[in-house]
């Protein structure tokens, strides 16, 4: 592990990414914007390197470091995954975060990019069922990552209900959008791939009964969220933060919460891609993404905040019983609410 003087948050704010590569020109312009704020990076290396990651303000875990960290999940977890991700949250949050924004190598801050606040003006969205988030930010056809394929063309022919008034709202979970190569699905790249611009526009709230993926691109979490942070491994990589975005969903509405989606606040300088490969990694979620949306709805959940952990275990036992994960997956979550009691403690 290597570490320099920005060690400790003063704001308690950390980010969080993982990457294989040395730092991009993305890292540097984040990390820009993070040393006003006195906000480490902690990055979660892998097997394939980087050894080293010098730049100015992070937290460099590499493979090794996480081995020999006290979370057992570091030794659990598969390698060459991205699910690595979950030992700096774990990280993260033993040195004492209040707030987590997670992003991606190659996603830079755009000049609106500021630190966010748990409590935020949001207009509220009035729709149950399924919700393109990205038709109130664009008129133009384009929707998330994790949309049901079978809802996309209905969602460009009606505006999405959106009260006129904005209120002020508490929401844990808030996920800013990306300009320039958002977060689409393999199918949105294979037919209309182009750069993209989101249009500037109020932030809006998803509430109970309302599913809309979200991702790990630009994302912001606040403590009662923090056990709905774990990315599950026994499903294909383009599924393990959809999936946990619909969960963590769930888990919300028994707070009486949602989650807020933002204009863009960064930008993708996308790397490199398999296009064919991606689309074969997310038919899991094209055949199954309504199917584990309504499982997750049936499953009977307990309200407050003391339950948010054994109503993410509930929704992992239901969602393991309909094969949507391999049992294996229950032994790593043990092991990730494991690492949060760990992490809590300091230790």
């Amino acid at each position: 592990m290597s570490a320099d003087a920005c060690s400790e948050s003063m704001t308690g704010l950390y980010s969080i990414i993982t990457t294989i590569q040395p730092p991009t020109a993305a890292v540097h312009t984040l990390l820009d914007r993070l040393r006003p704020l006195a906000a480490p990076l902690i990055v979660a290396g892998d097997r394939k390197g980087p050894v080293r990651f010098e730049a100015e303000g992070a937290i460099f875990l590499d493979l090794q470091a996480q081995l020999a960290s006290p979370f057992e999940l570091a030794r659990l977890g598969p390698v060459g995954h991205y699910t690595r991700k979950n030992i700096a949250y774990l990280e993260a949050i033993r040195r004492g975060a209040t707030c987590l924004y997670e992003t991606d190598d190659d996603n830079a801050p755009l000049t609106s990019w500021s630190l966010r606040e748990e409590h935020v003006e949001a207009h509220r969205i009035d729709a149950t069922g399924w919700v393109n988030a990205y038709r109130c930010f664009s008129d133009q056809r384009i929707w998330p990552r994790g949309l049901p394929l079978d809802s996309v063309v209905a969602s460009m022919h009606a505006p999405v209900p959106m009260a006129a008034q904005a209120e002020s709202v508490r929401a844990p979970i808030q996920q800013g959008l990306a300009n320039g190569s958002p977060d689409v699905d393999a199918v949105w790249r294979l037919v209309l791939d182009a750069p993209f611009d989101f249009d500037d526009g109020p932030s809006v709230l998803l509430t109970a009964g309302s599913w809309c993926p979200f991702n790990s691109q630009s994302t912001w979490w606040w403590p009662d969220a923090f056990p709905l942070l774990y990315l599950p491994s026994h499903c294909s990589f383009r599924m393990t933060d959809i999936w946990r975005s619909f969960i963590a969903q769930r888990c919300l509405w028994e707070l009486g919460l949602g989650v807020v989606f933002h204009a863009a606040e960064v930008v993708q300088d996308r790397n490199e891609h398999d296009l064919m490969r991606d689309f074969n990694d997310e038919i899991p979620g094209y055949q199954r993404n309504r199917e584990l949306a309504q499982v997750l709805a049936d499953t009977p959940l307990l309200p407050g905040v003391d339950a948010v952990e054994d109503n993410l275990q509930r929704c992992y036992d239901a969602l393991v019983r309909h094969a949507f994960f391999a049992r294996d997956e229950l032994d790593l979550l043990s092991a990730w609410r494991s690492g949060l009691a760990q992490a809590r403690r300091g230790g």
